[in-house]
This record gives C-alpha cells, sequence and structure tokens, in this order.
C-alpha cells in the first residue's frame, strides 16, 4: 500500500499588529491570527511605546518583546494557548514596574556645575 506524505512547513509570523485589546499576527501562509490581549497580561500593562518595541525570533517562531521580558511562540497561539506565565511570577514582574528607579549618585564635580 503506498501512502502519500505530505511535509507541513510551520507557520511563522511575518508582522504584529497591537491595539488595546487584541494582538493580531500575520503568517507566512497568508492567515491572520487575533487573540485578545488579556491573554498576555505583560501585554495589557505595557505602554504603547513598549507594545511596539517586538521582534521575531526564532525566524519567525516567536515574538519577543525585550524591554517586558515577555516571549511568545506562534504554535502556541495556533493551538489557542495564552500566557503561561504564573500569576506569582506575573506579581513580581509588575510589583517590580511600580519600584521607582533608584537615582544614580552625583558625584562632586556634576553636583558643583549646577
Amino acid at each position: 500500500m503506498n501512502t502519500l506524505a505530505i511535509e507541513i512547513a510551520p507557520s511563522t509570523a511575518e508582522s504584529v499588529t497591537l491595539t488595546n485589546d487584541t494582538l493580531t499576527v500575520e503568517l507566512s501562509d497568508g492567515r491572520s491570527l487575533s487573540v485578545p490581549l488579556d491573554w498576555f497580561p505583560r501585554l495589557v500593562h505595557a505602554t504603547q511605546a513598549e507594545r511596539k518595541r517586538w521582534r521575531l525570533i526564532g525566524r519567525g517562531r516567536g515574538i519577543h518583546w525585550d524591554l517586558l521580558d515577555e516571549d511568545i511562540g506562534i504554535d502556541g497561539l495556533l493551538a489557542g494557548k495564552p500566557s503561561g506565565e504564573s500569576q506569582a511570577s506575573f506579581q513580581k514582574w509588575l510589583a517590580a514596574r511600580r519600584t521607582p528607579r533608584t537615582k544614580r549618585p552625583t558625584t562632586q564635580k556634576s553636583a558643583s556645575r549646577r
């Protein structure tokens, strides 16, 4: 008996668009995939500027936001999986964002220029 083997190339991301409530990924096979932004709490709590600073990783197999330390895999999106981050991890990240950054101490030289 002969069987026909079909190789299926995985879909990869080509571009990403975020609105206040949706993450949309344009895929290499022509599909657009939109999921609720609520699936990814770090993106929900990000500023518009932070959301725009994404890059494709793994030849389009994922999306990464450096400023948010967020990675989203295309296979997970296609499978309908929201973020797998634990609530404890997310709360720790959120608390760190709320903590004001300490100012660098001024040196004698720079203080005297004021």
